[in-house]
């Protein structure tokens, strides 16, 4: 891990998102400074993980790097300036509140916001840089959390398990009992639920 990092010795930051792809919910990006003397142990692509294993890695992040920030993008930002860009606002968002400011950050994909940062985008980033993949598991799990939560304040969706994403028990739901306010009604399934209304 990590050899891909063209800048030895910086005070790294690793940057990662999640929630482009769901039908529902905030956009979420996470940033992370770890503490080299502090190894997590662990530290994987959050998809790769069970939801387990990322629970406990994540106590683990939290406990022991340097910094880390949570940055969003609302429902209402994505469908406004459309979900590419709100990931890159969530993004700016995570790195502007870091209590450090880093000397370097790495991104997961092919792309990072137009920042003052020197950076490097990394495609599968979160598989090759620790950093990268702590901020994956930071911001799967609590996303995922929020997504369980809302599914007791919008039952019926079943957003507990699927999280947002597109399933087909979402989008018969969604079918049935038309968007709530989670919904973002610029992706195509919700838009043309409504414009068929």
């Amino acid at each position: 891990m990590d050899n891909l990092i063209p800048y030895r010795g910086a005070l790294l930051a690793g940057v990662d998102e999640v929630g482009r792809g769901p039908l529902a919910g905030d956009v979420l990006a996470a940033a992370v400074i770890l503490d080299s003397n502090r190894p997590i142990v662990g530290l994987a692509d959050s998809k790769k993980l069970s939801a387990v294993r990322r629970e406990k890695i994540y106590s683990d992040i939290v406990s022991s790097v340097t910094s880390y920030s949570i940055g969003r993008a609302s429902v209402a930002e994505i469908d406004q300036i459309n979900i590419l860009q709100a990931t890159l606002l969530a993004m700016t968002r995570a790195v502007a509140g870091l209590s450090i400011t880093p000397e370097f950050v790495v991104v997961d994909g092919n792309r990072y916001p137009d920042w003052h940062y020197p950076s490097q985008s990394i495609i599968k980033g979160d598989s090759k840089v620790a950093a990268i993949s702590a901020a994956s598991i930071l911001a799967k799990v609590i996303r995922d959390g929020e997504m369980r939560q809302f599914d007791k304040v919008y039952p019926g969706y079943d957003f507990a398990a699927h999280k947002g994403y597109g399933t087909k028990r979402h989008l018969a739901a969604l079918k049935i009992l038309g968007p709530c306010p989670l919904h973002r009604r610029s992706f195509k399934p919700v838009a043309d639920l409504l414009n068929h209304k």
